[in-house]
């Protein structure tokens, strides 16, 4: 994924989330997302690799999206 601040993504549970920055652990060095939860205005951190993953769908059998966040094309 090319996450960029301003992006917004649609997270498989239904929320809108735009993307602020991209930041790096201080005691990792692993790379983190954070965004901004469009729903309540709430921030949020979570690594980059979590943000990209493919969702379980033995977990989430009822889920529609391939992945836990997918890009809203009218960003492209």
């Amino acid at each position: 994924m090319n996450i960029k601040p301003g992006q917004k993504y649609h997270h498989f549970k239904g929320y809108t989330m735009e993307i602020i920055t991209l930041a790096r652990h201080s005691e990792t060095k692993e790379e983190m997302v954070v965004y901004k939860h469009l729903d309540d205005n709430t921030i949020w951190v979570r690594p980059r690799k979590m943000f990209e993953e493919k969702l379980d769908k033995n977990k989430y059998p009822n889920a529609t999206q391939e992945y836990r966040f997918e890009l809203i094309k009218e960003n492209m």
